[in-house]
C-alpha cells in the first residue's frame, strides 16, 4: 500500500469478528456495529513539538489495537477500507 500518515497519524484496518448466528437470525450488515479491534498498516512520524523534535509514536505497522466504534475517518484504497485516526484516538495495544 502506498500511504503514509502525517505528524501523528496511524492508518489501521478493522479485524472482523466471526459472525455467530443465534436462533436462525442474520443481522444485515448495516445493523452490525464496527469492530473495535484492528491492525496497524502504516504509522506517521510523530507529533511536531514546540523544540522541533519529534514524540515518538507507541504502535508499530502490525501492532493489533483497540479502537473507538467512531474514532477516526473511513477511507477506501481499491477494494480496502481503512480507517486515518490520531495516536491519541487509539486505546490500548493487544499483546
Amino acid at each position: 500500500m502506498n500511504i503514509r500518515p502525517l505528524h501523528d497519524r496511524v492508518v489501521v484496518q478493522r479485524i472482523e469478528q466471526e459472525e455467530q448466528v443465534r436462533g436462525g437470525i442474520i443481522i444485515p450488515d448495516t445493523a452490525k456495529e464496527k469492530p473495535q479491534e484492528a491492525k496497524v498498516i502504516a504509522v506517521g512520524p510523530g507529533k511536531l513539538r514546540e523544540d522541533g523534535e519529534r514524540s515518538p509514536i507507541d504502535v508499530k505497522e502490525g501492532d493489533r489495537i483497540l479502537v473507538g466504534k467512531y474514532s477516526g475517518s473511513d477511507i477506501k484504497i481499491g477494494d480496502e477500507e481503512y480507517v486515518i485516526l490520531r495516536e491519541d484516538e487509539i486505546l490500548a495495544i493487544i499483546q
